[in-house]
């Protein structure tokens, strides 16, 4: 629009708003002035009247509360004070804390405690248990960090489909989290429909006029097994996790998520040819597994969110299969191997080179479902404090995807029995197989020092699952509840 069009547009704007006015009084005077003894009028005709009404997302404090709701003043919050050096960990407070929780024998002959300031010297101010434990989905904290250190948080994995006459190749980049569809929550996840809309758009763009074409797809990303064999032998058959490949839709779900398909990438394949024919490109037969053609022209392109986002979220809802697809990407950057074993044997050179410790560790997998996995509790408090660590900014999502007990992720039917003042200060990831359950996390004490944490158990008897479950709970919401600190 011309400078000549924006002022014929304000003066027609300006005279439509005259009109109104007239109108409004016109319709004041008819009902008797009776609105304007009520007093609601000035505000109607301001509303009426403002050129920008305000965003309701981005000022959502101006926008006007419906009549008769009276609102009260948004408060000026008081600024919140936290220690200078955040606080020192008082050992005998820790313990005062902890000890009478973890001392139910539901917890079984192994239990594995480490509690240390967030910052602050390395070493655990209290321990309990010696060696190893089995750390289930705890493992999750080591993949998303060895993932955001070697990749970056910023970092999007692509899925692309190129071209060479009229065969279009679908290529996997590895996409933990694409989908079949737009999805409506966060992250805001990549997806076939929009990406075949795109590719169909290019196809008109080059012959003005698609013909028909044999769609390809190419998953050679990752190498070696799709099924990792240190897992039960059920896993994938009995739909505990799906087979792990470069290229999926909705992590390998069928069309109604009721089951996992045996064929993730062919499964992709065919949501994203139905999604050609839907956006009016002609696809004949059925799609072929082949890789892309060498100097194939690439015609369309989604990405998923910034690794940042990946990790927050695998982390909160402990995603197995998500898990799984990170740690083969930190094996093809690290080792350049894009497998289970290139990517267990990358994320311990990754952290191994930022300073986390690995007495006694054995790496089977990146989620956590081996029961080979072994970890020393020190390991995992490492890795928490390298997230918190004020200089690793581009560790954080590892912390900011914590589940807060008792409110979010998979801790959130959970601490419904904790003490009362540490419900809301504690964030941790879960660790569950059976006869393991395991939280490491941080905790905000009542004095404000943040404390890392890990608490484990790893021979429980299935009948006491719940009540160990219970006393992890409880004990890591007593360190958000405790003085621990000065």
């Amino acid at each position: 629009m011309g400078q000549g069009d924006r002022r014929h547009a304000t003066r027609g704007g300006s005279r439509a708003r005259s009109w109104v006015v007239v109108a409004l009084v016109l319709a004041l005077v008819g009902g008797g002035l009776a609105a304007w003894r009520l007093g609601w009028t000035d505000d109607l005709v301001d509303r009426w009247l403002a050129a920008d009404p305000p965003d309701p997302v981005s000022e959502p404090a101006a926008v006007p509360p419906p009549e008769g709701i009276d609102v009260p003043a948004i408060p000026s919050p008081r600024p919140v004070a936290l220690p200078a050096d955040g606080g020192r960990l008082l050992p005998g407070a820790v313990r005062r804390a902890l000890a009478p929780r973890l001392a139910d024998r539901d917890l079984g002959r192994s239990v594995h405690v480490a509690v240390a300031g967030l910052s602050g010297p390395g070493t655990a101010s209290y321990a309990v248990g010696r060696g190893t434990f089995t750390p289930a989905s705890t493992m999750k904290l080591l993949t998303g960090a060895a993932a955001l250190a070697v990749l970056g948080p910023d970092h999007r994995f692509p899925t692309t489909v190129v071209a060479r006459g009229r065969t279009l190749t679908l290529v996997g980049g590895g996409d933990p989290m694409l989908g079949r569809t737009p999805g409506e929550g966060y992250p805001d996840v990549a997806n076939v429909r929009t990406l075949a809309r795109e590719a169909a758009a290019a196809l008109r763009g080059r012959r003005g006029r698609s013909g028909p074409v044999r769609l390809a797809y190419d998953d050679s990303l990752f190498s070696g097994p799709t099924e990792n064999p240190s897992w039960r032998a059920d896993y994938v058959p009995d739909d505990i996790v799906s087979p792990i490949t470069a290229l999926w839709v909705d992590e390998g779900l069928s069309p109604g998520r009721s089951f996992r398909v045996e064929d993730p990438s062919a499964e992709a394949a065919t949501a994203f040819a139905d999604a050609l024919r839907r956006a009016g490109v002609r696809v004949k037969g059925a799609p072929a597994a082949a890789r892309a053609p060498a100097g194939a022209t690439e015609l369309a392109r989604v990405e998923s969110p910034p690794l940042s986002q990946v990790v927050e979220h695998v982390v909160e809802v402990s995603d197995n299969e998500g898990a799984e697809v990170l740690a083969h990407h930190v094996g093809l950057e690290v080792v350049g191997a894009g497998s289970f074993a290139g990517g267990v044997r990358g994320v311990r050179q990754s952290l191994s080179e930022l300073g986390v410790p690995f007495p006694g560790a054995v790496l089977r997998d990146g989620s956590g479902l081996a029961r080979g996995n072994r970890l020393g509790a020190q390991t995992l408090l490492e890795v928490l404090r390298l997230a918190g660590d004020p200089g690793r900014p581009e560790l954080r999502a590892v912390l900011t995807g914590l589940p807060v007990g008792g409110f979010t992720g998979s801790l959130a039917v959970r601490f419904d029995e904790a003490p009362a003042a540490g419900v809301g200060r504690v964030r941790a990831k879960t660790g569950s197989l059976g006869g393991v359950r395991s939280l490491a996390g941080v905790a905000l004490d009542q004095r404000g020092t943040p404390l890392a944490f890990v608490l484990a158990a790893d021979r429980i008897r299935e009948v006491d699952t719940l009540d160990a479950q219970q006393d992890l709970d409880n004990a890591a919401a007593a360190l958000g509840a405790c003085r621990c600190s000065r």
